[in-house]
């Protein structure tokens, strides 16, 4: 009865994947010495270990501090030398699969048998019938496997396959200590809930490291091992039910062969399961940053530092075992997001996108935006809305005046000196003079080109005014003198191409930014200005390190696009928008320069700025489509907008975010400009605007203060006219009706063409 016995838990857990046929035949028969000379020689003659594959293992990206902000994984696993399993954990795994561990070679024949007989007493799984060491083997073999196909034939149960298993056991403990093909099982084998490895499997279930397993935790990791699937606790009740029947067999094993005293199991098994799952957290959706995360995996995909072929990098970025370390602040980052989140809702069709790098290092600090990300398009999305599309982005908005400054620079480089300037009219029409980096014209003369709202207003404006106040005109107009070539060659020293990736549009209006552009790159271009002309390529990534633990360090990609000099002359006039200018009245408390930007019919709002520090540019456009639906009395957030220009909106968000970003960092000053070189221009006909305007300002100011002083009496208003104009002849301040650019709203309509 007993072989009969024995024979019905054979074809029990061999149906159920446990014990091994080949276990009780084939031993037996070579202890009886009745196989023939070929089966002598499958076990005289051994083969070499099965070869080894690097174990696939998640790849960590740390900010720049050090901390995980995101990982990537094909398998959850984190392979772990012995020494850092606790020894609960290690008595455990030994107890319920291969209690004679330290004893055999590799195979158990006394040890399967019992649990050939105790498995078929139990009507189920009660003891492994496999060594570790074969169960080892089976491993390596399934991980090795190229597709579904071969390791579907690694898993199946067959005697051939068994008897190779077998082989391959006996060789790997003829190289390896034991502790060593412990150590290669731990971090190999599948304990259920997505986790690979003990490692990764303490993490999961318990939020600890494998170090600190406790006897309690240990025992269910060792429970889990058998049948993962069906002890998996993230599935539901049930599933943590059969676990913890399987871990209180552990405890009851454990206990027979004195690994632990009565009393310990006792206590263990009346304590709960005592489970702490963790959140898998793979891939950027689970990443606390996950637009910065998103420019990163772009990066591994696309870079051939990473690989030949896109199938490489891939892989690498799953399996490799890769820990990138990264250029992210979370100060910068949580700033960014912040004043974003203060001023767009995630619900608003209309988002905001901000991103920040440093000058001189172009490393990213933060790039963020209004939106959610995630693949359910009704409440994220999965565009990349900082970064172009070669890193996920979409198609980006049109960059507006933001890309004057590639003018401004072109011209101080050319020999304009501050103070010149012309005498502009009130509408241009770009006839004559626009040929592009091919040698040919293109010219535009059915266009007309006007000043912000459309306004006619003409007048004269030096580099500085035409620049504070943004006009349109005049800016097409040194565009016209300076050589349009020549000012798209500045912007593409700059790093400046569109966010699609096709080629610029080099015509009249490239100065007023009919480009789409990302934030990234926008801000990358302004950082060149902040480090005194040097420009930076964008990068993310400062060091790779191996699985091995080699390091391997990403220098930045630098280059003097700029000469120094026109730099700071740059940086003079563009500090000047913040205290004459379109952000008249927005300042973040210390040296700063920047560009507002709003285009036609108000599609879509910019303003990009910069520190010697710090360089961050904001965007703001409708994702539905910036042309089909404008920024105009639309409800933003908590506040209506009338219309959205690049100082009501994306200058507010920059002036915040650089604030908070900047809050640990001493303010650093611009190098003053050579005035030698840049001093002394000239510009007709604005010394009489100017004066014409302090004698304007000085009849308001004096009318103010009699307002104040008799504005009480009765009849004051009445002689108005007088108190303002005493001399009935009239004044020539009386008599000025020509229109300047003061009449109109600065911060409101400029940067708009």
């Amino acid at each position: 009865m007993a072989r009969v016995g024995a024979a019905g838990g054979l074809a029990l857990c061999g149906a159920v994947g446990g014990l091994l046929a080949a276990a009780v035949v084939v031993p037996v028969a070579v202890g009886a010495g009745v196989v023939g000379n070929a089966t002598a020689e499958t076990f005289t003659e051994l083969p070499p270990p099965p070869r080894e594959e690097p174990l696939p293992e998640l790849t960590r990206i740390l900010d720049k501090n050090g901390t995980k902000i995101a990982q990537f994984y094909y398998q959850n696993r984190r392979s772990i030398p012995i020494g850092q399993v606790s020894r609960a954990m290690r008595n455990a795994i030994i107890a319920i699969e291969d209690a004679r561990f330290y004893e055999h070679a590799g195979l158990d024949v006394k040890g399967t048998l019992r649990a050939l007989v105790a498995n078929a007493q139990a009507g189920g799984i009660k003891q492994g019938g496999s060594s570790l060491t074969q169960q080892l083997v089976k491993n390596i073999l399934v991980n090795r496997a190229e597709s579904e196909r071969d390791r579907d034939s690694a898993r199946v149960q067959s005697i051939r396959r068994k008897l190779a298993e077998l082989r391959y056991a006996l060789s790997l403990e003829k190289i390896y200590t034991k502790d060593e093909i412990l150590e290669r099982y731990l971090n190999i084998a599948y304990f259920g809930a997505g986790a690979f490895g003990v490692q990764a499997a303490a993490q999961r279930f318990f939020g600890v490291d494998a170090a600190r397993l406790t006897l309690v935790q240990g025992a269910t990791l060792a429970g889990a091992v058998r049948t993962p699937y069906w002890t998996d606790p993230s599935i539901g009740k049930e599933q943590q039910a059969r676990l913890l029947e399987r871990r209180n067999l552990v405890l009851e094993r454990m206990e027979q062969l004195r690994m632990a005293s009565p009393q310990e199991v006792a206590r263990a098994k009346a304590a709960p399961l005592g489970l702490r799952m963790q959140a898998e957290g793979g891939g950027c959706g689970a990443s606390r940053y996950p637009y910065f995360c998103a420019y990163v995996q772009a990066e591994m995909l696309t870079s051939p530092a990473f690989g030949y072929t896109e199938a490489d990098r891939e892989r690498r970025l799953q399996r490799g075992g890769l820990t990138l370390r990264t250029t992210l602040d979370p100060i910068a980052q949580q700033a960014a997001e912040r004043a974003i989140a203060a001023r767009v809702s995630p619900k608003d069709t209309e988002v905001a996108a901000e991103a920040m790098i440093q000058p001189g290092t172009g490393q990213i600090r933060a790039l963020a935006a209004s939106k959610h990300y995630g693949r359910n398009p009704s409440r994220a999305t999965s565009i990349n809305l900082p970064a172009d599309r070669e890193h996920g982005g979409g198609m980006g908005f049109q960059a507006g005046s933001t890309f004057k400054i590639f003018t401004l620079a072109t011209a101080l480089a050319k020999g304009w000196r501050f103070g010149q300037g012309f005498n502009t009219p009130g509408a241009y029409v770009p006839s004559q003079g626009f040929t592009n980096c091919a040698g040919d014209k293109v010219n535009a003369p059915n266009a007309t080109i006007y000043n912000a709202s459309g306004e006619g207003q003409g007048g004269p404006y030096s580099l500085e005014l035409g620049t504070w106040k943004s006009s349109n005109i005049f800016y097409m107009m040194l565009e016209r003198d300076v050589g349009l070539c020549d000012v798209v060659k500045t912007a593409r020293a700059l790093g400046v191409k569109r966010a699609d990736g096709g080629p610029l549009a080099e015509v009249p209006t490239f100065t007023l930014g009919v480009n789409e552009m990302d934030p990234l790159t926008v801000a990358a271009a302004y950082a060149t200005f902040g480090a005194r002309g040097r420009y930076c390529r964008p990068i993310a990534i400062t060091e790779i390190i191996e699985r091995d633990g080699r390091k391997v360090s990403v220098p930045p990609s630098c280059s003097q696009a700029i000469e120094k000099p026109v730099a700071d002359a740059v940086n003079r006039v563009l500090s000047g928008v913040f205290t004459q200018g379109t952000m008249r009245g927005q300042s973040i408390g210390r040296p700063a320069a920047g560009k507002t930007g709003t285009n036609n019919s108000y599609t879509s709002a910019w303003f990009a700025g910069y520190t010697p520090d710090l360089a961050a540019a904001v965007s703001v456009g409708d994702i539905r489509g910036s042309y089909k639906y404008p920024l105009t009395g639309v409800q933003i957030g908590d506040s209506y907008y009338g219309s959205v220009q690049g100082a009501s909106l994306p200058g507010p968000i920059w002036v915040d975010s650089m604030q908070e970003a900047l809050r640990e960092t001493a303010a650093t000053a611009f190098v003053a400009p050579d005035m030698w070189r840049f001093g002394g221009g000239y510009t007709p006909g604005l010394k009489e605007l100017i004066k014409a305007q302090e004698r304007k300002e000085r009849r308001r100011e004096r009318r103010a203060r009699e307002r104040e002083e008799f504005g009480d009496y009765p009849g004051y208003e009445d002689y108005g006219d007088y108190f303002d104009n005493p001399d009935p002849r009239g004044t020539p301040d009386s008599r000025d009706t020509r229109g300047n650019p003061d009449n109109r709203d600065d911060a409101g309509n400029a940067g708009r063409w």
